[in-house]
Protein backbone atom coordinates (compact mmCIF):
# COMPACT_ATOMS: atom_id res chain seq x y z
CA UNK A 1 0.00 0.00 0.00
CA UNK A 2 1.67 3.13 -0.79
CA UNK A 3 2.23 4.89 2.75
CA UNK A 4 2.13 4.02 5.94
CA UNK A 5 1.15 -0.27 7.89
CA UNK A 6 -1.02 1.50 9.94
CA UNK A 7 -4.55 1.85 10.05
CA UNK A 8 -4.70 -1.57 7.34
CA UNK A 9 -8.34 -1.60 9.49
CA UNK A 10 -9.36 2.28 8.34
CA UNK A 11 -7.82 1.88 5.07
CA UNK A 12 -10.01 -1.63 4.29
CA UNK A 13 -13.36 0.19 5.63
CA UNK A 14 -12.96 3.23 3.37
CA UNK A 15 -12.34 0.74 0.30
CA UNK A 16 -15.48 -0.93 0.89
CA UNK A 17 -17.57 2.14 1.51
CA UNK A 18 -16.49 3.11 -1.55
CA UNK A 19 -19.59 2.16 -4.21
CA UNK A 20 -21.92 3.78 -0.97
CA UNK A 21 -20.30 6.99 -1.03
CA UNK A 22 -21.20 10.25 -3.02
CA UNK A 23 -18.77 11.07 -6.05
CA UNK A 24 -17.35 13.93 -4.31
CA UNK A 25 -16.98 11.90 -0.94
CA UNK A 26 -15.17 9.13 -3.04
CA UNK A 27 -12.74 11.57 -4.72
CA UNK A 28 -11.61 12.45 -1.13
CA UNK A 29 -11.61 8.82 0.25
CA UNK A 30 -9.30 7.57 -2.83
CA UNK A 31 -6.95 10.28 -2.57
CA UNK A 32 -6.49 9.44 1.00
CA UNK A 33 -6.76 5.44 0.28
CA UNK A 34 -3.82 6.38 -2.33
CA UNK A 35 -1.84 8.52 -0.69
CA UNK A 36 -2.16 7.78 3.38
CA UNK A 37 0.86 9.19 4.28
CA UNK A 38 -0.41 12.31 3.61
CA UNK A 39 -3.19 12.12 6.23
CA UNK A 40 -1.23 12.48 9.32
CA UNK A 41 0.08 15.40 8.25
CA UNK A 42 -2.29 17.47 6.11
CA UNK A 43 -5.22 19.77 7.58
CA UNK A 44 -8.98 18.59 6.35
CA UNK A 45 -8.62 21.73 4.17
CA UNK A 46 -5.39 20.28 2.99
CA UNK A 47 -6.58 17.01 2.34
CA UNK A 48 -9.67 18.76 0.26
CA UNK A 49 -7.74 20.85 -1.90
CA UNK A 50 -5.42 18.26 -3.19
CA UNK A 51 -8.64 15.69 -3.53
CA UNK A 52 -10.02 19.06 -5.06
CA UNK A 53 -13.31 19.04 -2.87
CA UNK A 54 -14.58 21.20 -0.25
CA UNK A 55 -13.73 20.43 3.60
CA UNK A 56 -17.24 19.66 4.64
CA UNK A 57 -16.72 16.64 2.07
CA UNK A 58 -14.15 15.11 3.76
CA UNK A 59 -15.30 15.62 7.21
CA UNK A 60 -18.41 13.98 5.61
CA UNK A 61 -16.64 10.76 4.41
CA UNK A 62 -15.12 10.07 7.65
CA UNK A 63 -18.19 10.37 9.35
CA UNK A 64 -20.05 7.69 6.59
CA UNK A 65 -17.21 5.40 7.44
CA UNK A 66 -18.02 5.66 11.32
CA UNK A 67 -15.65 8.19 12.98
CA UNK A 68 -16.56 11.73 14.33
CA UNK A 69 -14.89 14.00 11.92
CA UNK A 70 -11.56 14.00 10.34
CA UNK A 71 -9.87 14.60 13.28
CA UNK A 72 -10.94 11.21 14.48
CA UNK A 73 -10.24 9.58 11.16
CA UNK A 74 -6.81 11.03 11.82
CA UNK A 75 -5.09 10.09 14.81
CA UNK A 76 -4.12 6.78 13.73
CA UNK A 77 -2.15 8.19 11.11
CA UNK A 78 -0.61 10.73 13.37
CA UNK A 79 -0.08 8.23 15.92
CA UNK A 80 1.90 6.07 13.28
CA UNK A 81 3.82 9.08 12.65
CA UNK A 82 5.23 9.78 16.16
CA UNK A 83 5.83 5.85 16.15
CA UNK A 84 8.37 6.08 12.87
CA UNK A 85 6.36 3.71 10.85
CA UNK A 86 6.66 6.46 8.34
CA UNK A 87 8.48 9.05 6.55
CA UNK A 88 7.95 11.73 4.30
CA UNK A 89 11.00 12.47 1.73
CA UNK A 90 10.35 15.57 -0.52
CA UNK A 91 10.87 14.58 -3.79
CA UNK A 92 10.68 18.26 -5.43
CA UNK A 93 13.30 19.43 -3.36
CA UNK A 94 15.30 16.41 -3.89
CA UNK A 95 15.73 16.42 -7.63
CA UNK A 96 16.13 20.89 -7.48
CA UNK A 97 19.10 19.51 -5.07
CA UNK A 98 20.53 17.11 -7.91
CA UNK A 99 19.85 19.47 -10.69
CA UNK A 100 22.03 21.73 -9.10
CA UNK A 101 24.78 20.20 -7.87
CA UNK A 102 24.89 17.48 -10.93
CA UNK A 103 25.79 14.54 -8.85
CA UNK A 104 24.03 11.55 -9.14
CA UNK A 105 24.36 9.65 -5.37
CA UNK A 106 21.35 10.56 -4.05
CA UNK A 107 19.74 9.21 -7.26
CA UNK A 108 20.85 6.15 -6.66
CA UNK A 109 20.06 6.17 -3.03
CA UNK A 110 16.91 6.89 -3.72
CA UNK A 111 15.92 4.80 -5.95
CA UNK A 112 17.72 1.71 -4.21
CA UNK A 113 15.63 2.78 -0.88
CA UNK A 114 12.38 3.13 -2.99
CA UNK A 115 13.02 -0.44 -3.79
CA UNK A 116 13.49 -1.66 -0.55
CA UNK A 117 10.98 -0.20 1.13
CA UNK A 118 8.67 -0.75 -1.90
CA UNK A 119 8.96 -4.63 -1.19
CA UNK A 120 8.92 -4.17 2.69
CA UNK A 121 5.74 -2.17 2.45
CA UNK A 122 3.85 -4.45 -0.48
CA UNK A 123 4.52 -7.65 1.75
CA UNK A 124 4.09 -6.05 5.32
CA UNK A 125 0.20 -6.11 4.08
CA UNK A 126 0.15 -9.44 2.45
CA UNK A 127 -0.62 -12.75 4.80
CA UNK A 128 0.62 -16.24 4.10
CA UNK A 129 -3.52 -17.21 4.14
CA UNK A 130 -3.99 -14.51 0.98
CA UNK A 131 -0.92 -16.38 -1.03
CA UNK A 132 -1.89 -19.61 -0.45
CA UNK A 133 -5.38 -19.17 -1.15
CA UNK A 134 -4.78 -17.37 -4.43
CA UNK A 135 -2.30 -19.95 -5.14
CA UNK A 136 -4.42 -22.79 -5.06
CA UNK A 137 -7.28 -21.23 -7.17
CA UNK A 138 -4.18 -21.42 -9.98
CA UNK A 139 -3.97 -25.04 -9.39
CA UNK A 140 -7.04 -26.02 -9.13
CA UNK A 141 -7.89 -24.05 -12.95
CA UNK A 142 -8.26 -25.59 -15.87
CA UNK A 143 -6.63 -22.36 -17.33
CA UNK A 144 -4.88 -19.63 -16.24
CA UNK A 145 -4.41 -16.52 -18.59
CA UNK A 146 -1.90 -13.69 -17.36
CA UNK A 147 -2.78 -10.32 -18.38
CA UNK A 148 -0.38 -6.92 -18.54
CA UNK A 149 -0.07 -4.78 -21.10
CA UNK A 150 2.73 -1.91 -21.65
CA UNK A 151 5.27 -2.38 -18.59
CA UNK A 152 3.41 -5.37 -17.20
CA UNK A 153 3.12 -7.37 -20.09
CA UNK A 154 6.82 -8.75 -19.40
CA UNK A 155 6.10 -9.19 -15.95
CA UNK A 156 2.98 -11.26 -17.00
CA UNK A 157 4.62 -13.09 -19.66
CA UNK A 158 7.57 -13.84 -17.21
CA UNK A 159 5.39 -15.39 -14.82
CA UNK A 160 3.66 -17.42 -17.26
CA UNK A 161 6.88 -18.69 -18.75
CA UNK A 162 8.44 -19.70 -15.31
CA UNK A 163 5.00 -21.12 -14.38
CA UNK A 164 4.90 -23.23 -17.96
CA UNK A 165 8.22 -25.59 -17.06
CA UNK A 166 5.89 -27.60 -14.98
CA UNK A 167 2.44 -26.74 -15.69
CA UNK A 168 0.41 -26.71 -18.83
CA UNK A 169 -2.28 -24.39 -18.66
CA UNK A 170 -0.78 -21.08 -18.75
CA UNK A 171 -1.45 -18.68 -21.15
CA UNK A 172 0.05 -14.87 -21.23
CA UNK A 173 -3.05 -12.73 -22.79
CA UNK A 174 -3.02 -10.30 -25.06
CA UNK A 175 -1.41 -13.09 -27.32
CA UNK A 176 0.17 -11.39 -30.51
CA UNK A 177 -2.61 -9.97 -33.07
CA UNK A 178 -5.16 -10.59 -30.30
CA UNK A 179 -7.00 -8.38 -27.51
CA UNK A 180 -7.67 -10.08 -24.14
CA UNK A 181 -11.28 -9.87 -24.36
CA UNK A 182 -11.05 -12.62 -27.36
CA UNK A 183 -8.65 -14.22 -25.25
CA UNK A 184 -11.11 -14.84 -22.65
CA UNK A 185 -14.25 -15.83 -25.09
CA UNK A 186 -14.72 -19.32 -23.71
CA UNK A 187 -13.14 -18.77 -19.88
CA UNK A 188 -15.54 -19.80 -17.39
CA UNK A 189 -15.73 -20.33 -13.64
CA UNK A 190 -13.22 -22.69 -14.31
CA UNK A 191 -10.75 -20.88 -15.33
CA UNK A 192 -8.67 -17.96 -13.56
CA UNK A 193 -7.06 -14.44 -15.13
CA UNK A 194 -4.34 -12.94 -12.94
CA UNK A 195 -5.12 -8.96 -13.82
CA UNK A 196 -2.01 -6.62 -13.35
CA UNK A 197 -2.44 -2.58 -14.04
CA UNK A 198 -0.95 0.49 -11.77
CA UNK A 199 -2.10 4.22 -12.41
CA UNK A 200 -2.72 5.37 -14.72
CA UNK A 201 -4.98 1.86 -15.06
CA UNK A 202 -5.38 0.22 -18.39
CA UNK A 203 -8.89 0.33 -20.06
CA UNK A 204 -8.49 -3.00 -21.97
CA UNK A 205 -6.83 -4.66 -18.69
CA UNK A 206 -10.39 -3.10 -16.44
CA UNK A 207 -12.60 -4.25 -19.63
CA UNK A 208 -11.14 -7.67 -19.64
CA UNK A 209 -11.43 -7.79 -15.97
CA UNK A 210 -15.35 -7.03 -15.56
CA UNK A 211 -16.27 -9.39 -18.69
CA UNK A 212 -14.29 -12.38 -16.79
CA UNK A 213 -16.52 -11.21 -13.26
CA UNK A 214 -19.61 -11.81 -15.71
CA UNK A 215 -17.99 -15.36 -17.20
CA UNK A 216 -17.77 -16.58 -13.43
CA UNK A 217 -14.00 -16.01 -13.77
CA UNK A 218 -11.90 -16.51 -10.19
CA UNK A 219 -9.63 -13.19 -10.36
CA UNK A 220 -6.32 -12.45 -8.97
CA UNK A 221 -5.65 -8.59 -9.36
CA UNK A 222 -2.52 -6.83 -8.57
CA UNK A 223 -2.48 -2.87 -8.72
CA UNK A 224 -1.38 0.06 -6.78
CA UNK A 225 -4.19 1.10 -4.90
CA UNK A 226 -7.67 -1.03 -3.20
CA UNK A 227 -8.98 1.94 -4.41
CA UNK A 228 -7.92 0.46 -8.23
CA UNK A 229 -11.10 -1.00 -10.44
CA UNK A 230 -9.29 -4.36 -10.67
CA UNK A 231 -8.91 -4.49 -6.78
CA UNK A 232 -12.28 -3.59 -6.20
CA UNK A 233 -13.80 -6.60 -8.22
CA UNK A 234 -11.14 -9.37 -7.63
CA UNK A 235 -11.57 -12.51 -5.81
CA UNK A 236 -7.72 -12.20 -4.32
CA UNK A 237 -6.50 -8.57 -4.52
CA UNK A 238 -2.81 -7.63 -3.84
CA UNK A 239 -1.75 -3.96 -3.34
CA UNK A 240 1.49 -3.47 -4.38
CA UNK A 241 3.97 -0.54 -3.85
CA UNK A 242 5.37 0.71 -7.18
CA UNK A 243 6.85 4.04 -5.55
CA UNK A 244 9.43 5.76 -7.73
CA UNK A 245 11.33 8.97 -7.81
CA UNK A 246 11.62 8.87 -11.49
CA UNK A 247 8.53 9.46 -14.13
CA UNK A 248 7.48 5.33 -14.27
CA UNK A 249 6.42 3.37 -11.73
CA UNK A 250 8.56 0.80 -10.75
CA UNK A 251 7.73 -3.06 -11.10
CA UNK A 252 10.13 -4.58 -8.54
CA UNK A 253 7.12 -5.32 -6.11
CA UNK A 254 5.07 -6.57 -8.49
CA UNK A 255 7.53 -9.00 -9.74
CA UNK A 256 8.40 -10.20 -6.15
CA UNK A 257 4.70 -10.80 -5.74
CA UNK A 258 4.62 -12.85 -8.69
CA UNK A 259 7.51 -14.96 -8.32
CA UNK A 260 5.88 -15.47 -4.42
CA UNK A 261 2.64 -16.72 -5.23
CA UNK A 262 4.06 -18.70 -8.18
CA UNK A 263 6.59 -20.42 -5.25
CA UNK A 264 2.87 -21.20 -3.15
CA UNK A 265 1.09 -22.85 -6.45
CA UNK A 266 4.77 -25.03 -6.09
CA UNK A 267 3.91 -25.61 -2.57
CA UNK A 268 0.52 -26.80 -2.95
CA UNK A 269 0.68 -28.65 -5.91
CA UNK A 270 0.70 -32.28 -6.31
CA UNK A 271 4.02 -34.37 -6.11
CA UNK A 272 3.65 -34.54 -10.00
CA UNK A 273 4.87 -31.11 -10.28
CA UNK A 274 8.77 -32.32 -9.67
CA UNK A 275 8.53 -34.93 -12.23
CA UNK A 276 7.60 -32.20 -14.98
CA UNK A 277 9.96 -29.59 -13.88
CA UNK A 278 12.70 -32.26 -13.86
CA UNK A 279 11.33 -33.47 -17.17
CA UNK A 280 11.05 -30.23 -18.65
CA UNK A 281 15.20 -29.58 -17.73
CA UNK A 282 16.26 -32.64 -18.97
CA UNK A 283 15.05 -32.05 -22.60
CA UNK A 284 16.64 -29.02 -22.54
CA UNK A 285 19.61 -30.15 -21.66
CA UNK A 286 19.33 -33.00 -23.78
CA UNK A 287 18.49 -30.25 -27.20
CA UNK A 288 21.68 -28.08 -25.72
CA UNK A 289 20.00 -25.25 -24.78
CA UNK A 290 22.50 -24.66 -21.47
CA UNK A 291 25.86 -23.96 -22.58
CA UNK A 292 28.18 -26.15 -20.96
CA UNK A 293 32.24 -25.32 -20.95
CA UNK A 294 33.96 -27.71 -23.61
CA UNK A 295 35.75 -30.40 -21.80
Amino acid sequence: MNGTNVSNTILERLAGELPELTPEARKAAIYMLENPRDVGVSTVREIAEAANVKPNTVVRMARQVGFEGYEDFRAPFRDAIRQGAADFPSRARWLQDIRKTGHLGALYADMVQDVISNVEETFADITTQALKDAAEAIWAARNVFTLGVGVNNASARNFTYLASTGMKQFHAIPRPGSTPVDDLAWADKRDVLIAITCKPYRSEVVEAVNIAREQGMVIIAISDSPASPIIRVADHGFTVCADTPQFFPSSVSTIALLETLLSFVIAVASDEIVTRVEKFHDRRHQLGLYYEEPT
